[in-house]
């Protein structure tokens, strides 16, 4: 004797297996904090200013005539402020990233005779950096990020 095929019930099978597999996600989504979704900052509205305060510095760093560059050297890293400013009132600081290992990251202030910074070889490793440098020169604020392969 054959054996009916009974329709609704496959439909039936179908739809609950559906409705497990969603609540499931569901489930793991919320509670499993392995899947943590919580917003990075509690204060998004003060970081969102912040943010303006960057955009605001990287516009006044891309009005400039010249940018600053990072060149690499037998000593390390160069990096050469605008010829056109007197180095010893540039102030602020450069960030370098290393987004592989954030134990190699580190920062250096910005003290300038003329319009070259030596970052020193042995703080940095081979590999791709992010370098971010605040600075300001005669009261005007200013914003440099570049990536950099060492």
């Amino acid at each position: 004797m054959k054996a009916k095929i009974i329709w609704p019930l496959g439909i039936v099978v179908a739809l609950a297996s559906f409705m497990i597999f969603i609540l499931s996600f569901l489930y793991k989504a919320t509670f499993v904090a392995k899947y943590d979704h919580h917003l990075v900052s509690e204060e998004y509205y003060k970081d969102e200013l912040k943010y303006q305060g960057e955009i605001n510095k990287l516009e006044n760093a891309a009005a400039l005539e010249m940018g600053i560059t990072l060149t690499r050297s037998s000593e390390g890293v160069l990096v050469h402020f605008p010829e056109n400013m007197n180095g010893e009132k540039i102030k602020g600081t450069v960030y370098f990233i290393r987004l592989a290992d954030e134990n190699f990251d580190f920062q250096k202030t910005i003290a300038l005779k003329n319009t070259t910074l030596l970052i020193q070889d042995e703080k940095l490793l081979d590999g791709r950096w992010n370098v971010k440098i605040d600075w300001s020169y005669e009261g005007t604020l200013y914003l440099f990020k570049d990536k950099f392969n060492y």
